[in-house]
């Protein structure tokens, strides 16, 4: 083999970035976390919580009740994730780093907020407020990664982004283990304060993506909104709002009862509640730490095996997974070790998210990409509560948290019959 041979052989040198597109990445990372951490936050606090608020609430203190009012908490929360499509066009008309930064500020002093509540309806409320800031964030953050970083770099950098929220859930889980076996729910809520510095920081030292400066202006004057129903991108936005709301469904066996189950099922076997708490954060960070790896292999997969056939793998990970720790090993005498350790692949496939990261911004124009992505994260969202409704009612008739949770796999499987539908992106560049 010749020199010739070798240098052929050998990958080209990816772009390098440079300092204002590095700085702008760690602040929208840094959101995204401290996004992940506010969001998981109510998941890890939801037995203590309900438990101190529902007598003040007029209500008792019981499995049934405490999954019903936890499922009803959820969906409020859901549906301010699903109003923080505004965002969307505010950011394509005013830029991306200001929405970015209100959105930041917005779900960090709502959490906070949370902390002061006195029943149920002020907790829910709290969750709603900081839900519309929360599900902005994703939408803003995603958008500028994929408009700020160069073309042989942004499929990674959207993996990169993801893995932010789920290491949110690993430093929720170990304040949970310190800040909240010890200080409480409330102290926990109060955590939740720290992303404004980071909202200042992006409002101060980030600067706008030069494909949105390049925008023309008086085009932006056309409602973004509207325009995701046109010729040119109706079936995507319909197809793409229903994958995401398969996703967004998954987040109950994923996230938001995952801990509750640990904590029911550790009590069974006859731990204490601080015992019970360590072990729901023990398991929190081993789903984070799944869903990071998932999150790092999935922009690989989607190159070499495309977008639509690595999403199903995802997906089907994912309703296997929901079936084994919520549909059998939360029903053996002995399941808490195996529901545990299936947390692991639960959480590697739960990076399907990392795909939407990657994917809308390939699918849309950048005057309408931020009112895209808003709008097809969120638009699940509502669905997604509506569902969540009805688990709600499943959990109380049926006083127990597996099968109902069990039967979220069902939404799995729809999804990989919807996906043949979606378009395949797999070569082809950001558009302008």
């Amino acid at each position: 083999m010749n020199e010739t041979t070798l240098v052929a052989a050998a990958p080209p040198a990816r772009t390098p970035l440079n300092r204002d597109q590095i700085r702008g990445f760690w602040a929208a990372w840094f959101g995204w976390t401290l996004d992940g951490m506010d969001s998981i936050i109510y998941a890890l606090v939801l037995v203590p919580a309900l438990t101190e608020l529902l007598p003040k609430s007029g209500y008792t203190v019981t499995p049934a009740h405490i999954g019903l009012a936890g499922s009803i908490l959820f969906a409020l929360f859901l549906i301010g994730w699903g109003l923080s499509f505004i965002w969307g066009p505010i950011a394509d008309r005013f830029g991306r780093t200001r929405v970015l930064a209100a959105t930041i500020f917005g779900y960090a002093l709502f959490t906070g907020l949370a902390a002061m509540s006195q029943n149920v309806w002020e907790l829910g409320l709290f969750r709603l407020l900081a839900g519309i800031g929360i599900g902005g964030e994703w939408a803003l953050a995603g958008t500028y990664v994929a408009e700020s970083w160069p073309e042989d770099r942004r499929k990674m950098g959207a993996g990169y982004l993801q893995t932010g929220y789920y290491a949110g859930f690993f430093i929720a889980a170990a304040l949970n283990f310190t800040v909240g076996a010890h200080f409480g729910w409330r102290a926990m809520f109060l955590c939740g304060l720290f992303p404004v510095v980071v909202s200042i920081y992006t409002m101060l030292r980030v600067n706008e993506p030069g494909k949105w400066a390049k925008v023309d202006k008086p085009a932006q004057h056309r409602s973004p909104l509207a325009e995701l129903f046109n010729a040119k991108y109706r079936r995507r936005t319909l197809v793409n709002a229903t994958l995401l709301t398969v996703a967004i469904i998954g987040l109950w066996a994923g996230a938001v009862y995952e801990p509750a189950a640990i904590i029911q099922l550790a009590k069974k076997q006859g731990m204490t509640q601080i015992e019970a708490v360590h072990m729901a954060s023990l398991g929190t960070g081993i789903l984070s730490i799944g869903t990071i790896l998932g999150c790092l292999a999935l922009p690989a997969l989607a190159e070499r095996f495309g977008r639509k056939n690595t999403l199903s793998l995802y997906f089907l990970g994912m309703a296997a997974c929901i079936v084994v720790s919520f549909g059998w090993a939360f029903y053996r005498p002995d399941g808490l070790d195996v529901f545990i350790a299936t947390l692991f692949f639960l959480g590697f496939f739960g990076g399907n998210f990392a795909m939407f990261s990657l994917w809308l911004p390939e699918q849309y124009e950048t005057r309408v990409r931020a009112t895209a992505f808003a709008f097809n994260t969120s638009i699940g969202r509502f669905l997604g509560a509506a569902v969540n409704f009805l688990l709600a009612a499943a959990v109380s008739s049926m006083g127990t948290l597996g099968t109902p949770v069990a039967w979220t796999a069902v939404a799995f499987v729809a999804g990989i019959l919807v996906i043949p539908f979606a378009l395949e992106t797999r070569g082809d560049v950001l558009p302008d």
